[in-house]
């Protein structure tokens, strides 16, 4: 390591001037002595979910842009519906769009057994025609106030595994256990209030039993509400402060300007980026729009290497190998200005070795992106980049 990247890990990752200007350009709220969990797979996190659920002795809180009503919908709604029954308090938020498919009658059943449930920002959209456009992209579940599940997987057999064929989404999601829940659960109450007039009863926290944790947890939560965008500034931060390593997984890349700079920043002081990004995608138009950022970045040494194995969703930005945030926000104007976003930094040694395996194993069976190749797609592909380029900022 030469003495230039030795003073910069001194100075700026992990000391107090980092930390100082990552809260003041993100108003990210932190917290000490947390137990973070992380899960690999859908397959690893929803066993883990439904574990917890049933444990919960006061209240359980769920936001989720997506519930589907498939196994996996199924068994949480039961979980959901037997915790009523134990005097549970249990209150879920959902978005209208993202739930557009969850017929009615999966939300009338978990109301009628005293689940309270509420959509978000449903019509006529009360706030204008183009409040149309924002979504409540978080996905957190707050049991009695202290243990959280959150990361990008939302409620479905595609990023659980329990239907009939074997998921083929690559998604990520963690436990934290501590007072960063209480954050959480402030943030839920304050959406659901918002959304229905009304505070939600008896979500107060329960009672917190003693915890042993290693991990400083950062909670950095964006909207259309604020006025700049703290998702986006919490990358940027994130990427300035790293002195040897920026792993970055997204299933959605469309960075736009400030977010490109950081990143050749990095690559340009001797940093090690790259970036894992899907080959598979359920939205190809934004894959599309995405290549076009390919070349800058690739002759600035920026390493690209695209998932074919599964269809990408996973959200995770590594820095210098344990410094890690994981959540709902994509690198993309959507995450950055228009939806409802939480993510979760955890700064952790352990954690952050566990994330770097993972991501380790994840590139291993990646197509790397090599920038004469890259550059032979044909004239067609081309004009569809032109073309479509311009409406990155509504994808």
């Amino acid at each position: 390591m030469t003495s230039v990247r030795r003073k910069r890990k001194q100075f700026l990752f992990r000391t107090a001037r980092f930390f100082d200007l990552f809260r003041k350009n993100t108003e990210a709220v932190s917290f000490l002595g947390n137990r973070a969990t992380l899960y690999r797979y859908g397959s690893e996190f929803f066993p883990a979910l439904l574990e917890a659920l049933p444990r919960a002795k006061t209240s359980i809180c769920l936001e989720f842009y997506a519930i589907a009503d498939d196994e996996t919908g199924r068994r949480v709604a039961n979980a959901l519906i037997e915790a009523v029954g134990r005097g549970v308090r249990v209150h879920v938020l959902y978005d209208y769009i993202g739930c557009f498919e969850t017929p009615a009658s999966f939300f009338k059943r978990l109301m009628k057994k005293g689940v309270n449930c509420a959509p978000f920002n449903p019509p006529p959209f009360r706030r204008g025609i183009a409040w149309f456009d924002k979504r409540d992209h978080r996905k957190i579940v707050i049991i009695d106030g202290w243990c959280v599940f959150t990361g990008g997987m939302n409620i479905a057999d595609v990023y659980s595994g329990f239907g009939k064929k074997e998921t083929n989404w690559r998604d990520v999601g963690l436990k934290i256990e501590g007072e960063a829940g209480l954050e959480l659960l402030r943030l839920f109450r304050e959406t659901w209030t918002e959304e229905t007039g009304l505070s939600p009863v008896g979500c107060d926290p329960a009672p917190m039993p003693e915890i042993t944790g290693d991990a400083k947890v950062m909670v950095v939560n964006g909207g259309p509400h604020h006025k700049r965008s703290f998702i986006r500034s919490a990358f940027r931060v994130a990427i300035a402060g790293a002195s040897e390593s920026v792993v970055i997984a997204s299933p959605y890349f469309v960075p736009g300007p400030r977010v490109m700079r950081s990143l050749l920043r990095a690559a340009g002081r001797g940093v090690e980026v790259k970036l894992l990004l899907p080959y598979k995608s359920d939205v190809p138009l934004v894959r599309l729009v995405s290549r076009t950022y390919y070349a800058q970045l690739l002759k600035n040494g920026i390493e690209i290497h695209e998932l074919d194995s599964a269809v990408l969703h996973a959200k995770v930005l590594l820095i210098d190998g344990d410094w890690a945030m994981v959540g709902s926000a994509n690198i993309d104007f959507r995450s950055f200005h228009r939806n409802y976003e939480l993510n979760v930094v955890v700064d952790s040694r352990d954690f952050g070795s566990q994330v770097a395996k993972m991501l380790e194993a994840d590139f291993a069976g990646t197509r790397r992106i090599v920038l004469h190749e890259h550059e032979k797609r044909g004239w067609p592909v081309r004009l569809l980049e032109r073309l479509f380029s311009p409406v990155a900022w509504f994808l």
